[in-house]
């Protein structure tokens, strides 16, 4: 069972290969300029250069990413560093060369909003911490997003003011919803969020820095331009699609586990919250269908995706899928195989992809309770030896979750 749940895994990977899905979305028309930024970067670039032949691109990618053979910048991520201004300074000024006729195809795809940092009335170190903390809130990504927006001249849409080409945009989903004002904080999308909401999160999640909430409290004034709206004359010159989702994803591995016999049902593509929280809900919907065969008949394989958040308190290690795996062997009653892990490769800092719960894991009897008060479940499941590592995956659909309940 353990390697089936594995096989499952990468048979979604194979099946959602950015370069496939590019292929066959891309337009009839040779473009001027290819902008390529994120974590599937790479690949969906590859496939554009195959059909276009040579097309004058920029490609950023995150640090230790495979370039496929293509010149690349290579910046940081999460947190964004110089070479991720570096990048985005360049993206901005071939933006702005650009004739009005020009056509722009830009390829956009989860981690672009570290990777693409223009800071605005912040220094590059102050939006890193900044960054750093919004990630160990607990905020959203949305969330998030809505504070790096306003403190970037690149994102929330300002890299489309930045020209006046027309921009046809490819997207590759990592957020619940795939809302493309989400996915690398929406560089070329508008922006429904302001500097009010942006400075409310900080207040929600008692963050300080000075420096930020004046930029927001001058944008809140008027003395600063709002992010891309919507209705904007500029929107005229955007075309986009989302080319593939985590949706895309889950089907691929519910089709893999149907064609081998078993039932395998779709959760939800969009489960957010925390993921403590998120396994205790997995955790009673198991332990319901194991007592009364509802709201499901047994044996049969849950899938859910979506991207929860950790509330970091303690000194440990992990990322969300680790922790809400953690979390889910300490509210299960009893063993079950279930494999969590974020479909880019990297789990948060772990350096694992995510890791496998299996009866061997409860049989070693530990103790989840000190690993969860330090926020160390990279510890537990290195003691548990059931870590799944794949280095990073070249794509970027969220998170990925199969549980088997027997």
């Amino acid at each position: 069972m353990e390697a089936l749940l594995k096989e499952a895994f990468f048979h979604a990977l194979r099946a959602t290969d950015p370069y496939r899905l590019v292929q066959k979305a891309l337009p009839p028309w040779r473009p001027d300029l290819i902008l390529a930024v994120g974590k599937a970067a790479a690949p969906m670039l590859k496939a554009a250069l195959d059909r276009y032949g040579e097309v004058p691109y920029h490609l950023t990618l995150p640090q230790g990413q495979d370039p496929l053979g293509l010149k690349a910048r290579f910046a940081s991520h999460p947190v964004p560093d110089g070479e991720s201004q570096k990048a985005a300074e360049e993206v901005l000024s071939l933006l702005q060369s650009l004739p009005p006729r020009a056509r722009v195809l830009a390829l956009v795809s989860g981690g672009g909003s570290a990777l693409w940092c223009a800071p605005l009335g912040v220094s590059l170190e102050e939006k890193g911490a900044l960054t750093e903390a919004l990630l160990k809130s607990g905020a959203s990504i949305g969330e998030v997003n809505a504070v790096r927006k306003h403190l970037s001249r690149i994102k929330g849409g300002r890299a489309l003011l930045a020209s006046r080409a027309q921009v046809h945009a490819l997207l590759l989903s990592d957020v619940p919803g795939d809302d493309p004002s989400v996915i690398a904080s929406g560089p070329f999308h508008p922006d429904p969020s302001t500097y009010g909401e942006a400075l409310a999160v900080l207040d929600r999640y008692g963050l300080a820095f000075p420096r930020a909430r004046e930029v927001l409290l001058r944008g809140l004034k008027g003395e600063l331009p709002e992010t891309l709206k919507p209705g904007d004359p500029a929107l005229k010159r955007l075309s986009w699609q989302v080319v593939g989702r985590n949706l895309d994803l889950l089907r691929s591995a519910r089709q893999f586990l149907r064609e081998r016999g078993y039932r395998a049902v779709i959760l939800s593509d969009r489960f957010g919250g925390e993921a403590r929280d998120l396994a205790r809900f997995h955790a009673e919907l198991v332990e319901t269908i194991r007592a009364h065969g509802l709201p499901f008949r047994k044996p049969l394989f849950l899938l859910s995706g979506g991207e929860a958040q950790v509330r970091v308190k303690g000194k440990g290690q992990g990322g969300r899928n680790l922790e809400f795996l953690l979390a889910l062997y300490a509210h299960l009653k009893a063993p079950l195989y279930a494999l969590a892990a974020d479909s880019d490769g990297l789990d948060g800092p772990s350096g694992a992809a995510g890791a496998l719960l299996t009866p061997e894991v409860w049989a070693r009897a530990l103790d989840p309770r000190p690993y969860l008060r330090e926020n160390d479940s990279l510890a537990f499941f290195q003691e548990a030896g059931t870590l799944l590592t794949t280095g990073p995956t070249g794509t970027n659909l969220n998170d990925f979750r199969l549980l088997f309940v027997d």
